[in-house]
C-alpha cells in the first residue's frame, strides 16, 4: 500500500498561488479545485494526497497528523498557537495584525490606549501584543464585521488582518499600530518530520528553491 505525503490545503485566496508553487515544484495539480465535491485529491506518483479544509482547520489536521504538511498564514498560526513546524515562509497572501479605530485616535501613543476596549477576531494576537505593552485592554471577541464595534461604541478599537485597508477606510476607520506582517507558511506534523523526512525534505528544499527565486527574479 503507498505511503502517501498528505497536505492540507487552504481554500479561498490562497490556493491559486499554493497550486502555481506546487506546478513549479513538480507535483500535480490536476483537478484540484475548491468547487469540486470531493475534498480528498490522490495522486499514484507521485504519492501525494491533498485534502481541502477552511484555513482555520489546516492547524489541526497538521498537529493531529491526519496530514503531514500544509499551507496556511502566518496570521492563523500565531492566533492558534499549534505544536507544529513551520518550514518555509511562501512569501504570498501577504496581511498585517494591526491596532485601528477611529480618526481620533491617529497619532495617539501606544500607552494611551490602556484600559481601553478592543474587539477582534483574534484574541490571542492581541492579548499577547497588549500585555507585551504593558497595557490593560479589555478583549471583546467577535466572529465578523468587526468594523462596526468601534461605530456602535461595542469596542474603542480594534484588531484585526487587513492587507489593503480598504474596509478600514470605508467605515471611517485608521490603522493606529501595525502589530506584525504575515505571508503563507508551510507546516508539518512533527512525527512526520521525522518519519517521513525522505520524502519531506526534498520537498521542502525544492520550494525554499523557488520561493527564493520568485524573490529574486
Amino acid at each position: 500500500m503507498a505511503d502517501y505525503l498528505t497536505i492540507a490545503l487552504s481554500k479561498g485566496n490562497l490556493l491559486k498561488p499554493t497550486l502555481e508553487m506546487f506546478s513549479a515544484v513538480g507535483l500535480p495539480t490536476d483537478g484540484v479545485d475548491e468547487d469540486s465535491r470531493n475534498m480528498v485529491f490522490s495522486y499514484e506518483e507521485p504519492t501525494i494526497k491533498y485534502i481541502m479544509c477552511r484555513p482555520t482547520d489546516v492547524p489541526t489536521y497538521v498537529e493531529q497528523g491526519a496530514a503531514d504538511l500544509g499551507i496556511v498564514g502566518k496570521d492563523v498560526i500565531e492566533e492558534q498557537s499549534r505544536d507544529v513546524f513551520e518550514l518555509v515562509d511562501l512569501g504570498y497572501g501577504y496581511c498585517r495584525f494591526v491596532v485601528a479605530g477611529p480618526e481620533k485616535y491617529k497619532g495617539t501613543a501606544i500607552k494611551g490606549f490602556n484600559y481601553k476596549r478592543a474587539a477582534t477576531k483574534f484574541p490571542v494576537v492581541a492579548e499577547r501584543f497588549f500585555r507585551s505593552q504593558g497595557l490593560q485592554v479589555e478583549i471583546i471577541k467577535l466572529h465578523g464585521n468587526i468594523e462596526l464595534a468601534p461605530i456602535m461604541g461595542l469596542a474603542d478599537i480594534i484588531v484585526d488582518i487587513v492587507s489593503t485597508g480598504r474596509t478600514l477606510r470605508e467605515n471611517n476607520l485608521v490603522e493606529l499600530v501595525n502589530i506584525m506582517d504575515s505571508t503563507t507558511r508551510l507546516i508539518c506534523n512533527r512525527v512526520s518530520y521525522r518519519t517521513k523526512h525522505e520524502q519531506i525534505q526534498p520537498l521542502v528544499e525544492l520550494i525554499q528553491k523557488t520561493v527564493k527565486r520568485g524573490m529574486t527574479s
